[in-house]
C-alpha cells in the first residue's frame, strides 16, 4: 500500500517575534530605536521543516500542540495558506513563542518562552499511530511530547530523523532523540568534540548517519563504517539577511535527497543549497527553495565532498 505522506513532522510549531538589533551581543542601553521594526510571525523549527519539505514537492503532514490563542491562529494560517496538512492538538498552556534578536549580518539569538509546555503534554497515541500508518518517514522535533511519540513511530516501522540543534553532547534530555532516530542532525555550536559525539550517537543509537552542521564552515557527515566527510557551505546567490531557519532548510534539503535514494554527500549538498537560500530570506518572511531551483543549483556544483582525517 502506498503512503499518503512522504514525511510526518512532529512538534516544533510556534511563533517568533523578530527584533532587528544593531549588533550581537547587544550592549546594555536604556532603549534602542529598532528598524525595520518588530514583527511577530508563525514559524519555528517544525513549521520551517514542513515548509521546506512541502516546497520541494514532498507530501507533508505536521502535528503539534497549539493553543486557542492569537499565536495559534498564526500557526494555523501558516499551514493553511501554504497547503500543508496540519493536525493540531489543544495546548492549554498556549502556543509556543520566542523572541529572535537578528543582527545586521543575519546572525540571530533566540529567547524561548519556557512556560508554554507542561510535563503532562502528549500527542494522542491513536492520532500518531493513524498518521504513522500512512507515512513513509517521520521527522521529530526535540519537544517533550515527541519523545513519548518515538516508540509509536518505531512500532509503525517508520524511519525517523531528528535535529538536536545546539546539543552539548551531554545533556540527557536530548538522548532519547539522539539514540532513537535513524538520521540525526546536530549543530557543532556547543560541541567540544563534534566527531566524538557523532561516533557516540552511531555506537549507542539507531542512527546509520549523523550530520553535524557548522554554519559557514559547511557540514560533516559520518555514516556507520565510513570516514568523516566534510561538505563545504554553498555561497548564497543573494545577500545574507537572516540565518533563522537555515538549519531547518538544510534538514529539509537533506531529507529530500535521502528519501529520493541519494548518497549522503549528495543529500548534504542539497541541504547546503537549501540552507544558503534560507539565509537570503528576511526573518519576517517565510519562504523556501523549490525543487527546480534546488536541483538546478546542485547540478552546477561538483566535487563538494571529501574525507577528512580530523574532526570538525
Amino acid at each position: 500500500m502506498s503512503s499518503e505522506y512522504d514525511v510526518l513532522v512532529l512538534g516544533g510549531s510556534g511563533v517568533d517575534t523578530i527584533v532587528h538589533v544593531p549588533e550581537l551581543p547587544l550592549p546594555y542601553a536604556d532603549s534602542y530605536t529598532i528598524r525595520p521594526g518588530i514583527e511577530t510571525r508563525a514559524g519555528q523549527t517544525g513549521d520551517f521543516v514542513a515548509l521546506g519539505l512541502s516546497s520541494l514537492g514532498l507530501r507533508t503532514h505536521h502535528i503539534d500542540m497549539v493553543g486557542d490563542d492569537h499565536p495559534g491562529d498564526l500557526v494555523r494560517a501558516f499551514h493553511r495558506d501554504r497547503g500543508i496538512d496540519f493536525t493540531e492538538v489543544p495546548q492549554p498552556a498556549g502556543t509556543k513563542r520566542a523572541v529572535n534578536l537578528v543582527g545586521p549580518d543575519g546572525r540571530r539569538l533566540s529567547l524561548y518562552d519556557g512556560t508554554r509546555s507542561r510535563e503532562s503534554d502528549r500527542l494522542p497515541a491513536d492520532v500518531v499511530r493513524a498518521l504513522a500508518a500512512v507515512s513513509r518517514h517521520a521527522h521529530v522535533s526535540i519537544t517533550q511530547p515527541c519523545a513519548y511519540a518515538l516508540p509509536l513511530l518505531h512500532e509503525a516501522g517508520l524511519t525517523v530523523s531528528t535535529d538536536l540543534h545546539d546539543w552539548d553532547g551531554e545533556n540527557p534530555y536530548h538522548e532519547p532523540f539522539a539514540f532513537g532516530a535513524d538520521l540525526v542532525f546536530v549543530s557543532t555550536t556547543a560541541l567540544a568534540d563534534p566527531e566524538r559525539t557523532m561516533r557516540r550517537i552511531l555506537e549507542r543509537g539507531r542512527a546509520g548517519t549523523v550530520v553535524a552542521t557548522a554554519g559557514a564552515e559547511g557540514s560533516y557527515l559520518l555514516a556507520s563504517g565510513g570516514p568523516l566527510v566534510h561538505v563545504p557551505a554553498v555561497a548564497p546567490r543573494r545577500a545574507v539577511v537572516d540565518s533563522n531557519g537555515a538549519g531547518d532548510a538544510y534538514a529539509a534539503g537533506f531529507l529530500f535527497g535521502h528519501l529520493s535514494g541519494e548518497e549522503p554527500a549528495r543529500c548534504a549538498l542539497y541541504g547546503a543549497v537549501a540552507g544558503a537560500y534560507a539565509c537570503t530570506v528576511p526573518a519576517t518572511g517565510s519562504d523556501a527553495i523549490d525543487r527546480a531551483a534546488l536541483l538546478g543549483q546542485a547540478a552546477a556544483i561538483a566535487g563538494v565532498a571529501e574525507p577528512v582525517e580530523a574532526g570538525p
